[in-house]
């Protein structure tokens, strides 16, 4: 949870997700929905697919025992390197090194190493220091303070050198340049993407909803049938639904910023004549706005839902 996710922000998520989930048996048992539906707000949600694949070949590969060798580990869905070391050397102990977003700072800022962290060339000499520094002994202790004084002290902004322990011997600072380590990532303009969301209503005023592929944007979650911007809605809803249209309202769009991309959503609200014939395809549900129950939905999904919702009410 916390990569990508700050702390303030993760503790309520954290709670709500171990008490539903307080070990692997009951997290690997779990429907794919409600994993889903305790992360939403979270953003990437891929972390949380691989949280729930991992456990289930813990389950059925290691006989439910957590596996201590760091290939097996990296072996799971969505561990990497770096979460790995962080899990055997905080864990047990071993000494493994770590390079998070915080370490990969101090590294930076300590050694005045130039350009962007995340290019491959910088990544592998940033590597090769973690691994050459991590004690043998200690190591849960040496990883924890790096993650700490990256994230206290030596922050991305207004970093406090006065108080850093590294201070005297941090190269970044006796160039006074510590604002200029690491570089930051070049900048480039996110492409736009644009779709209509056909909220399509049946005359009980439930939306119809279906869950997404499981890998891509949103991936496994549920939200409005996506169509393209020169999409006849009224030929969609004939076509999957076997129901005609009585009212068509554009609604106001919504912009949501990914990684590599904004999405524009044109919500389209589509009042059905009567109750269609068929659901839709397979995956497919139709719900109640204003409740929209455990369903996993993306947070942008969910307050358009709740708007409607409150519209309706």
């Amino acid at each position: 949870m916390l990569q990508q996710t700050q702390v303030a922000v993760v503790i309520p998520y954290f709670e709500r997700f171990m008490a539903r989930f307080p070990d692997l048996a009951s997290l690997a048992a779990a429907e794919q929905d409600e994993v889903l539906h305790l992360w939403s707000g979270l953003g990437y949600y891929a972390r949380a697919r691989h949280l729930h694949r991992a456990a289930q070949r813990i389950l059925a590969e290691h006989q439910g025992r957590f596996p201590t060798q760091i290939e097996a580990l990296q072996a799971l869905p969505g561990i990497g390197r770096s979460t790995a070391g962080a899990i055997l050397s905080l864990a047990l102990g071993q000494q493994q090194p770590i390079l998070d977003g915080n370490c990969k700072r101090v590294l930076a800022r300590y050694f005045a190493i130039p350009g962007w962290p995340g290019s491959s060339a910088l990544l592998a000499k940033l590597w090769a220091l973690a691994t050459a520094l991590t004690p043998a002994e200690q190591t849960a202790q040496f990883n924890q303070a790096m993650m700490d004084l990256g994230a206290t002290l030596c922050t991305r902004s207004r970093p406090d050198c006065d108080r850093c322990p590294l201070a005297d011997c941090c190269q970044a600072l006796a160039q006074n340049r510590v604002h200029e380590y690491p570089a930051p990532k070049p900048r480039k303009q996110l492409p736009l993407r644009a779709a209509q969301l056909l909220l399509a209503q049946d005359p009980a005023g439930k939306i119809l909803l279906q869950r997404r592929p499981p890998t891509g944007v949103w991936g496994g979650l549920w939200t409005p049938p996506e169509l393209a911007l020169e999409a006849d809605a009224e030929d969609w809803c004939r076509s999957q639904l076997q129901a005609s249209v009585l009212r068509l309202e554009m609604l106001p769009p919504r912009r949501h910023t990914f990684s590599h991309f904004q999405l524009e959503m044109r919500p389209l609200l589509v009042t059905l004549a009567s109750q269609p014939q068929r659901i839709g395809e397979p995956g497919a549900a139709w719900i109640d706005p204003a409740q929209p129950g455990t369903l996993g939905l993306p947070a942008p999904i969910r307050a358009l839902l709740n708007a409607l919702g409150a519209v309706s009410r």
